[in-house]
């Protein structure tokens, strides 16, 4: 599968500690071919899920959405995530 990679951005070299598990199961799950390839798609993902809490954000402070299934709201003001 081949993997799109974000333009613009400046290639730095890092070495880091980390728990060697969690970077085996994470190229793993990510079907990265490199530990350098999973740190990069975790970090992808990462920056994703910000812009989604942000839209969410963005979303509640419009009014949010209809509930469609008749389920209680959140409280008004209430964040959907912390960043």
């Amino acid at each position: 599968m081949a993997r799109r990679r974000r333009t613009g951005s400046a290639r730095i070299r890092k070495n880091m500690d980390m728990d060697a598990v969690k970077l085996a199961k994470a190229q793993e799950l990510l079907a990265a071919r490199t530990e350098t390839e999973a740190v990069d798609m975790a970090l992808d993902y990462v920056l994703f899920q910000g812009e989604v809490i942000g839209a969410l954000d963005r979303l509640s402070a419009l009014g949010g959405l209809d509930d469609v299934f008749g389920t209680a709201a959140p409280r008004a003001g209430r964040r959907v995530a912390e960043p």
